[in-house]
This record gives C-alpha cells, sequence and structure tokens, in this order.
C-alpha cells in the first residue's frame, strides 16, 4: 500500500481543495493517507477514520521559527516513510519541501496553485521569489494550475517546462455541481434578494471574495460608480470579508458603505456561497492576480457568468467573448466598459451564463477532476515515465 501525505498551512485550504482527493484516491486507489496542516480540532473530527491527520504549527509569513517547523516535519517524515509528499500553499511549501528532500522522499509534488511573489514588489517580492525557487528546486515533480501559470513560472526560470504537467484542463478539485445545483437557483436568488431588498428589476453585479487592492476591489467600486451614474437599475453584491489594512482608499471605501446600490455581506460560509452567486447577474472578479479562480467555475456552475482579467489563471477558466468578459488588469476604463456592456446586454449575459455553466460540467465538475487526478497520481506513484 502507497503511503502519501498531503501538506498545507491551514485547514480551510485543505478542507476546500485537497479532501476530496484523499477520499478518492484511499477509495479507488487503496492509498495510505495522511493530512497534515496546522491544529484545528474541528476539522480533526470532521475527517473518516480513514484519513490520518497530523497537526504542526506553520508560522504563517516570514518567520524564523520556520526552522523549527521543518525539525518536526523531518521527523514525521522519517517515521512514516512516505512514497511521496504533496504540499502547496507559501509556507507549508517551505518547511515540507526541505524535510521531504533531507529526508530523501521518492516524491516530492508541489501543487503550484498561484505564485505569491506576482502581487508584491520590491526588498519583498525578491524573497518570496526565492522561497519560490527554492520549493521549485527541492521537488521532484510539479503540478501548475494553469497553461499560463506555468508558462509564467517557466519564463521566470523557476524550473524548466519539462518538470511541471497541467492536470486536465487546469484548476484543482472542481465543482460539486450536485451542490451548486442549477435547478435550484430561481429560490436561491429569491430568498438573498428578499434579504437585502433586491428587487427583479435590479442589474445586479457580484463580487466574492475578500475585498482588497490585489483582488481589484478599488477598480471595481470606481467602475460601478461609472456605471451607475447612467443606470439606475445597477446593484452591486460584494459577499467576503473586510480587510483593515486593504489598500484601497478609505474615502472609497467609505462612498459604497453609504452608498444604497452597493451591499456588503460580510464573511459568507462557503457552504451558502451557492445562494450569493444565485442572486448576480454577472461575478466581476478584476484580480491582479490568480491561480485558477475558483470563483469563477463555482458561478459557472449556476450559469453566472464573469467579467475578470487577462491574467494568467483567470482568463483561462472561460473563453472571452463566449462564456466570460475579459477586461484589462488594474484599468477602471476597461472594466467600466465590459460592465456597461453586460447591463445593456442582458440578453448576451444569459447566452454567456449558459455557456459558462455547460463549460463548467464539460470540465470542470468535481468527478472529472477528481478522476484527472487519479490518473496523474496513479502514473506518479507507479513510476511511469511522465
Amino acid at each position: 500500500m502507497k503511503k502519501i501525505c498531503f501538506v498545507t498551512t491551514v485547514s480551510i485550504t485543505m478542507k476546500s481543495f485537497v479532501v476530496e482527493t484523499a477520499k478518492h484516491l484511499h477509495e479507488q486507489c487503496g492509498y495510505d493517507v495522511t493530512l497534515i496542516c496546522s491544529p484545528d480540532e474541528a476539522f480533526e473530527k470532521s475527517l473518516p477514520e480513514y484519513l490520518h491527520f497530523i497537526p504542526v504549527d506553520m508560522p504563517r509569513g516570514a518567520d524564523l521559527s520556520g526552522f523549527k517547523s521543518v525539525k518536526v516535519f523531518r521527523k514525521i517524515i522519517r517515521e512514516q516513510r512516505f512514497d511521496m509528499v504533496q504540499y502547496s500553499t507559501p509556507n507549508a511549501s517551505c518547511y515540507a519541501s526541505i524535510a521531504a528532500k533531507l529526508e530523501k522522499v521518492p516524491i516530492r509534488l508541489y501543487c503550484q496553485w498561484g505564485i505569491r511573489y506576482v502581487g508584491l514588489s520590491g526588498v519583498t517580492r525578491t524573497i518570496f521569489k526565492f522561497l519560490e525557487k527554492l520549493v521549485c528546486k527541492n521537488s521532484t515533480h510539479i503540478r501548475a494550475v494553469s497553461r499560463l501559470n506555468k508558462d509564467f513560472a517557466v519564463a521566470e526560470g523557476l524550473y524548466k517546462a519539462d518538470k511541471a504537467v497541467v492536470v486536465g484542463n487546469g484548476g484543482t478539485i472542481g465543482v460539486d455541481t450536485t451542490v451548486y445545483d442549477l435547478s435550484r437557483k430561481d429560490e436561491w436568488r429569491k430568498s438573498v434578494s428578499e434579504e437585502y431588498g433586491l428587487s427583479d428589476e435590479d442589474f445586479v453585479f457580484g463580487f466574492a471574495g475578500r475585498i482588497s487592492r490585489d483582488k481589484g476591489c478599488a477598480e471595481l467600486l470606481e467602475a460601478f460608480f461609472k456605471v451607475s451614474e447612467r443606470n439606475k437599475s445597477a446593484r452591486l453584491l460584494i459577499v467576503g470579508p473586510y480587510e483593515e489594512n486593504c489598500g484601497i482608499d478609505a474615502e472609497l471605501i467609505e462612498r459604497a458603505k453609504q452608498s444604497d446600490r452597493v451591499i456588503f455581506t460580510g464573511r459568507i460560509d462557503n457552504s451558502e456561497m451557492k445562494k450569493y452567486y444565485s442572486a448576480m447577474d454577472i461575478l466581476v472578479h478584476p484580480t491582479y492576480r490568480e491561480g485558477f479562480g475558483m470563483v469563477i467555475q463555482e458561478a459557472g456552475a449556476l450559469a453566472v457568468p464573469t467579467i475578470t482579467t487577462k491574467i494568467p489563471g483567470a482568463s483561462e477558466v472561460m473563453e472571452d467573448g463566449v462564456s466570460c468578459l475579459l477586461v484589462e488588469p488594474k484599468n477602471t476604463a476597461s472594466l467600466a466598459d465590459a460592465m456597461r456592456q453586460a447591463i445593456h446586454s442582458q440578453e448576451r449575459v444569459k447566452s454567456l451564463g449558459a455557456a459558462a455553466y455547460e463549460r463548467t460540467k464539460k470540465l470542470y465538475d468535481r468527478p472529472v477532476m477528481l478522476e484527472f487526478q487519479r490518473k496523474d497520481y496513479e502514473k506518479l506513484l507507479g513510476g511511469e515515465k511522465e
């Protein structure tokens, strides 16, 4: 029986992107699976008995105490004798990759779901790029989250092209379309509309994620105010937590909070997100950097199209002009133009949404993604040449 280990920094990442893969691999391949992340008792209790859990404190950010984490990882790896250690997210990948290499784990798999330093500058960017390159060097195999992300990494000198593979059509575990059930969209839209005072005449632009500069929220607010000046039916539904040091001008945030056209829901449990996507006519996702845009896939499962940016990851999930609209990143004018197109061509928005749904079902439905992953892991662990 092959012994494999998955590592992320925190449990929310493990729960969102790894657990379903771990279950599938155990059930279909009989692998002995261990999960490692920072301590979380509730998460540990939620796991089936056949998934082993080992908590390891992993400091976030640049912290010298990370050396202690490396030492703990080495001890665990030495005792467990894993055939493969997989890691993702910056800190977990740094600690686990060092420990796994020192302990000579045969397969050290880095799931590069995003490249952290892309949104940084100066000395901070240099440090995080060095750490990213270190993780890539320590790894025997790399799984890039998308083709353009891989191209960027190769161009940056993080690794040679033959070291990385994009599994399937990109992404992680896709969307569970039995949960994001299109047949219940009208029911969910009605419940959110009643809660927040939205009418059938309103055209709802939506945003899902943390409210921050690198998610493009400044451009989103500025563009919405431009569009709503002449379109009284325009509403903006912002679903996600507000960060105190979000990098957005305080006056712009305050203007949005005072507007009766902008709704801030605050943090919403992921289990409820399907209802909020259902209330949106179009998702606006003007991010500066992206892995593969899970929110775009989730919205697509409910036939909600997306306006997103021409960057690696985000631009690859859907097709421009077919199932999404692409705009220039960090460009308020480009974003406002696309938002005007949407509100003035609502039949086209519905057509884009229908295409987004079909693409999601074909490429990103969870069973499809899990099977792509199963085949990839069996190839890795079976020693077949890629």
